[in-house]
């Protein structure tokens, strides 16, 4: 039958739409989601001494974050009393996150913004006062659910979908018109059944489902769970960013001020020791080690200038041997025939036929000879003796009992702790300029103070020596320890000057500054630096003096999506 299928057609059609229908908003209901919206009605004051920021956690309840504006330290330990509207101030109450709890019944009050006057009392930046407007809590929905009867949810329903009840009710009336106008006994029941089912389709649908801010569910369903606000990215590329985050981020500010700073140089250096307040301790002709009468010094005992850290016993050749035997025989030789001859004269001239100047002679003679025999009996058996070249601490150690050492082999260091230098390579045109002061770190350690001490006139591996003496030392430092030393130019300059923290990559690749435009608002800046030192960056463009910048956390904030 033509009829029988239209209505069939009719009912698929209805059959595919009305799965759909939940989507399609009435006036007034807007189904798109708000792009990074607070997920709560919030309130955002700022002075020149602090930021506020006032959340609904109940209708009748604020949580309030108070922070300092220059710096976004938070305040925990200040008196807050609040003015609602025209009635009383009210003291909110410090808890222990940080935060202060407001609980009030002028807060519930639907329909209608609220004037609230915040006073910061006691507080680290001193007194302040803070006016605003809270948003209005929303009026209560007249066709929210839950319903009781099923039936009166559903007219609800229908109530607001003009579309389903014009179609059901032009079908209704061609059906009828229909069924009617033919004879009775034309009416097949396919034609009831077609009508059963269009009745179906208008006044069963779905009870339980509402558009977009209206809830018809059930009495028993479950509440819905509170709102949470999470950081965002906004459409301009901003972002939203809650207090409870900043807090948990540990995000810190400052406002851009001129300042003046000194460009500086980093250069790669060594720890070296000053060459007049320590030295090496060497043997000139090798041979083996032997142990003074008190043993071998040890690695970092202290020495004093001339005392015996070593003795080296030089070894003696065979071709030496030989030539020192022989000369010993001939000196036992002539000393035999001087003795003689002193022997004699002594008897001639005991007996007048001598004179005593031939004895004389004879015993000058005969000491001569003697005093070369132990000359040479000691150039066999005399060690070297090392002592210390100055006052210190044995730095380095290379001796062990009974080593043999070649001529010129450094047994020894000696280093004052209270006298260590630097010395720093500078490259290029560095080389040519002035240091007007200069700080020098180990990994890990603190800065330590240097003074220039000079600069070499020869290059080295396209290098130029530096040296610097290192004021009051820290224990601990060791020779050869490598060293990063910052000095800074003679030549000032003044501008904006940021922690290199602060600059941070976007996703194009720029380098960023985040900017604090609100209490829980950031916007990014793109700029040029110039690096000053290890630490430090000069602003050339992008920002300008008295805007506040994030300073630390800047990355956090960078990585919010």
């Amino acid at each position: 039958m033509p009829i029988l299928r239209a209505l069939r057609a009719a009912l698929a059609a209805g059959c595919l739409l009305a799965p759909a229908a939940p989507a399609l908003a009435h006036a007034g209901h807007d189904n798109a989601p708000a792009a990074a919206a607070p997920a709560r009605p919030r309130l955002a004051l700022h002075t020149d001494l602090y930021e506020v920021v006032a959340v609904r956690e109940a209708a009748d309840r604020l949580r309030i974050w108070v922070d300092l504006f220059d710096g976004n330290a938070p305040v925990a330990d200040a008196r807050l009393e609040v003015t609602i509207a025209d009635g009383p101030a009210v003291a909110a109450e410090p808890e222990a996150d940080g935060t202060y709890r407001l609980t009030s019944p002028l807060l519930a009050r639907a329909g209608q913004p609220l004037d609230l006057v915040v006073s910061v009392t006691a507080g680290p930046a001193g007194d302040d006062l803070l006016t605003g407007t809270l948003p209005a809590l929303p009026l209560p929905d007249p066709h929210a659910g839950p319903f009781a009867d099923p039936w009166h949810a559903a007219l609800e329903w229908m109530a607001h979908q003009p579309w389903l009840v014009a179609g059901g009710g032009a079908l209704l009336g061609l059906l009828a018109g229909t069924m009617l106008a033919r004879p009775r006994r034309r009416r097949a029941p396919g034609r009831r059944r077609a009508v059963a089912a269009v009745l179906a389709l208008v006044l069963l649908p779905l009870p339980g489902r509402a558009g977009p801010g209206h809830d018809h569910g059930e009495a028993d369903a479950p509440a819905a769970s509170t709102a949470v606000d999470a950081p965002s990215r906004l459409p301009d590329g901003g972002v939203f960013l809650p207090k409870v985050s900043q807090r948990l981020l540990e995000v810190r500010t400052s406002i851009l001020r001129e300042a003046e700073a000194s460009r500086t140089v980093t250069l790669v250096g060594r720890i070296v020791a000053d060459p007049n307040r320590g030295g090496l301790a060497q043997s000139l002709a090798g041979g083996r080690i032997l142990p003074p009468e008190g043993g071998l010094p040890r690695l970092g005992q202290a020495v004093r200038r001339g005392q015996v850290l070593a003795i080296v016993e030089p070894p003696i050749p065979v071709a030496d041997q030989t030539t020192i035997a022989e000369r010993s025989g001939d000196l036992e030789q002539q000393i035999a025939a001087a003795e003689a001859r002193l022997a004699r004269a002594r008897n001639l001239a005991a007996s007048g036929a001598g004179t005593r100047v031939q004895v004389a002679d004879t015993e000058i003679e005969l000491d001569g000879l003697r005093r070369r025999r132990v000359l040479l009996s000691q150039s066999r058996v005399a060690p070297e003796v090392i002592r210390a070249p100055a006052d210190g601490i044995v730095a380095t150690a290379r001796a062990a009992a009974g080593q043999v050492v070649a001529a010129q082999d450094v047994l020894f260091q000696v280093v004052d702790p209270a006298g260590l230098w630097v010395e720093a390579l500078v490259f290029g045109a560095d080389a040519a300029r002035e240091f007007r002061g200069a700080t020098a770190a180990v990994r890990g350690g603190a800065p330590m103070r240097l003074a220039l001490q000079g600069f070499g006139r020869a290059v080295q591996q396209g290098a130029t020596l530096v040296q610097f003496r290192v004021e009051d030392p820290p224990p601990g430092l060791a020779l050869g320890q490598p060293v990063t030393v910052v000095a800074e130019l003679a030549e000032p300059v003044n501008g904006l000057i940021l922690p290199r923290a602060a600059v941070v990559r976007a996703g194009n690749g720029e380098q960023v500054v985040w900017r604090h435009v609100g209490p829980e608002s950031f916007a990014a800046a793109p700029v040029r630096v110039e690096p000053l030192d290890a630490a430090r960056v000069l602003v050339v463009a992008g920002l300008r003096a008295g805007e506040r910048v994030v300073v630390q956390g800047a990355g956090l904030v960078n990585q919010v999506r």
